[in-house]
């Protein structure tokens, strides 16, 4: 399948009655003189494929019989056009379908509309990519001289290039170009040579389907490639970690459980003397408590902003690169499973208990008390037989009483800054048990609720780069690859080029061009 394609004037139709050897398309000066696709058929088998095309029985031609090209030609379909610059919007809806479903196109040019900006815009640029099935014809060259048709030639492939198509010169695969006249037929025979051979090496399908596999490939990239490598490191994984922790209050609950263990051993372990006096202050200061052996009551709950700024932080980090679309899709996993997480959280360190609430009792806290009630026996011992001897009741003798008395007035804070001093290594590390497990608790919360559907997603995203790697990358044309070049419009090479290749039973495989650019 070959359309002849082109602006008013430029005379394509002219051409293809020169490559049918007989007048079967009409030529004229009135414009637009093409209302209606013309094919011309070397081939038998075409019908059917004709009707998917949406040709009628009457716009069908066979070529002159006779002659060494007709065999050379066996197997094409050409079709002229109408023009794509018609003022008829019915025309140029007609170009744009069927340069989508051809497999290859001649872009027939004449030497003062060879840089209109409608056709370089509008077709060569976006098809830019299918250089290799590309025939770019300078026609009307009998009107320059050889000098001027050169140079216009020249400037035709400049502003190829510019379009960024690449020109099949030196046997490298690109557009061809070339100038001739339909009129009086010069270079007409050496463009159905090469259109002949360009016939007989049934590659032009593949290579169709393939442009369209790039073409698709390269709209599709900024849904499917990244920049960089996104994703959760270990670092954000932490960080969130950090901030469920903060929330939750568990570092303010290891240090009050610290607190209150110490607290609790010296209250056990200290003089009574001492723990009345505190009594008597708790109660002169009308019953209220040591602050500072109290958690603030922010520390105490979750504070859902802080769930939420850790929620948007991490989300934010791990749809940091991604494509538009796949960063709201992680934005909006993780923001699905943040719902009721405070609130999670909150019974979360209500099911724990407060670590605070009943600190265990060293085995060394029994002989630490009776040695702390011995010292208190012997002041009282010591100060009983002091009022004996002062009353008469007893023999005189201060200084054993004395003795005794100061003994147990200089054990008992002996004994409680030893248990202080031997409490402070158990009551940090029992400190730091209770944040380390409200820690792991509210990290497990969160990972259930937002880690893990954020990783399900990012998991989605790589399988379907992989995916999109294997269709951009491979230069294969097949089952769903083949797919995402069917679903592209018309001035971007749509999917109709599998008429061509399905109906000729053509082997889909990776092209030169293909090939090269995978390299």
């Amino acid at each position: 399948m070959v359309a002849i394609a082109g602006a008013t004037g430029s005379g394509k139709s002219t051409l293809f009655n020169a490559l049918a050897g007989v007048p079967v398309a009409e030529t004229g000066l009135r414009r637009p003189t093409t209302s209606a696709p013309l094919a011309l058929c070397w081939s038998e088998g075409a019908a059917g494929l004709l009707d998917r095309l949406g040709i009628p029985g009457r716009q069908r031609r066979r070529p002159l019989a006779g002659g060494t090209g007709d065999s050379d030609l066996q197997g094409l379909v050409l079709l002229d056009l109408p023009d794509h610059d018609s003022a008829v919007t019915a025309h140029r809806d007609q170009v744009d379908r069927l340069l989508g479903l051809v497999d290859a196109v001649i872009w027939v040019v004449d030497p003062e509309k060879y840089a209109d900006a409608a056709l370089h815009e509008r077709y060569l640029r976006p098809l830019s990519g299918h250089a290799e099935v590309t025939f770019v014809v300078l026609n009307q060259i009998d009107r320059l001289g050889t000098e001027a048709a050169d140079l216009v030639l020249d400037d035709l492939r400049r502003l190829l290039d510019d379009d960024g198509m690449a020109l099949g010169e030196h046997g490298e695969p690109g557009a061809t170009v070339l100038s001739l006249s339909a009129l009086t037929g010069a270079g007409v025979g050496e463009f159905r040579e090469l259109l002949g051979r360009f016939v007989q090496e049934r590659t032009a399908p593949e290579r169709r389907l393939a442009a369209d596999v790039d073409a698709a490939a390269a709209r599709l990239r900024p849904v499917y490639v990244a920049d960089g490598r996104p994703g959760l490191g270990e670092r954000a994984r932490e960080e969130f970690a950090d901030r469920l922790a903060g929330a939750v209050g568990a570092r303010a609950a290891g240090e009050a459980a610290e607190r209150v263990w110490r607290r609790t051993a010296i209250k056990a372990c200290g003089t009574p003397w001492l723990r009345l006096y505190r009594w008597y202050e708790s109660v002169r200061a009308h019953g209220t408590t040591d602050t500072r052996l109290t958690s603030p009551v922010e520390d105490e709950l979750t504070a859902r902003q802080r769930v939420e700024q850790a929620v948007r932080a991490v989300s934010d980090e791990a749809a940091r690169g991604l494509p538009g679309p796949w960063a709201q899709a992680v934005r909006e996993a993780a923001a699905r499973g943040a719902e009721g997480l405070p609130e999670a959280l909150d019974e979360l360190t209500v099911t724990m208990g407060d670590p605070a609430a009943r600190p265990p009792r060293p085995a060394w806290w029994p002989a630490a008390v009776f040695g702390q009630v011995t010292m208190t026996l012997l002041q009282i011992f010591g100060a009983l037989w002091l009022i004996g001897q002062i009353a008469g009741v007893l023999t005189p003798g201060l200084l054993l009483p004395a003795l005794i008395m100061l003994a147990g007035i200089v054990g008992g804070p002996l004994v409680e800054w030893a248990c202080a001093a031997a409490v402070r290594g158990p009551a940090r590390r029992y400190g730091q048990e209770a944040e380390r497990r409200l820690r792991e608790a509210a990290a497990a919360c969160g990972r259930a609720r937002v880690l893990d559907p954020v990783a399900a997603e990012l998991m989605r995203y790589r399988e379907v780069r992989e995916q999109y790697g294997t269709a951009s990358g491979a230069g294969r044309v097949g089952g769903r690859a083949m797919g995402i070049g069917m679903g592209a419009g018309p001035r971007h090479g749509g999917g109709g080029a599998a008429f061509g290749g399905v109906a000729r039973g053509t082997r889909f495989g990776p092209t030169r061009a293909g090939a090269a650019r995978a390299r």
